[in-house]
């Protein structure tokens, strides 16, 4: 595998978020109180956007929920996430250009800040077996609401990235090509790292940078 293929998950693959997304599932699920979740929830996201965000302070306000509740029951309300708020948030667009990438014979991964119980059933959906994301702690079988390791996030995910690829044996510059997609400014720091840098719907900011770099620039949604 002379090429690597990094996907974004978030307002990239995904027409949306499925962090913000899974939160307000539970909220109208009624798993979470409305008037005291939804509120934090839509300002954390915002601060997200604005670049703004503590990622420890947001982890473990996002990653409570998991810790309050059995494994089987956050498997079941999972389920109909996906079917409910994921599937619709996934276009033909997004999985044409995994599928070409994956065609190729490329080494893919979906590299995503938000964590792996909300997201490994996504990158199985897209068939993608490789997922790096911030993961939450188990012990005993159980979420803790602690994060393990580094959060995969900003500088975060190059360093998860770079112990990823140093596990099989590869190393980021030693690729034919490398390609990351990505819609958020926050990613920057891996976008200056690969060798083919795509902005993917992106933020104003992030559409900025790329113009003045000569960066390409992607439409999933049009």
């Amino acid at each position: 595998m002379r090429r690597l293929a990094l996907f974004d998950l978030d307002n990239t693959l995904l027409a949306g978020d499925s962090d913000y997304e899974w939160g307000q599932f539970l909220v109208d699920r009624g798993v979470l109180d409305r008037a005291r979740y939804e509120a934090q929830n839509r300002e954390y996201y915002e601060q997200y956007v604005a670049g703004t965000l503590d990622i420890h302070e947001y982890l473990g306000f996002a990653l409570r929920p998991l810790a309050e509740h059995a494994p089987e029951a956050l498997a079941r309300w999972h389920g109909e996430f996906m079917r409910l708020r994921i599937a619709p948030m996934i276009t033909p667009a997004a999985r044409a250009l995994v599928q070409r990438h994956l065609a190729a014979g490329e080494l893919c991964a979906i590299i995503t800040a938000t964590n792996s119980f909300v997201t490994a059933p996504i990158a199985r959906e897209f068939g993608v077996e490789h997922l790096l994301a911030t993961e939450p702690e188990r012990r005993d079988g159980r979420f803790t609401g602690a994060v393990a390791g580094t959060p995969c996030f900003r500088e975060g995910k190059v360093q998860r990235l770079e112990e990823w690829l140093a596990g099989l044996g590869r190393r980021l510059d030693a690729f034919e090509e490398s390609v990351f997609y990505s819609d958020s400014h926050n990613d920057l720091p891996l976008l200056e790292r690969v060798t083919r840098p795509v902005a993917v719907d992106p933020d104003a900011a992030l559409a900025a940078e790329a113009r003045r770099r000569g960066w390409a620039l992607l439409s999933l949604r049009r």
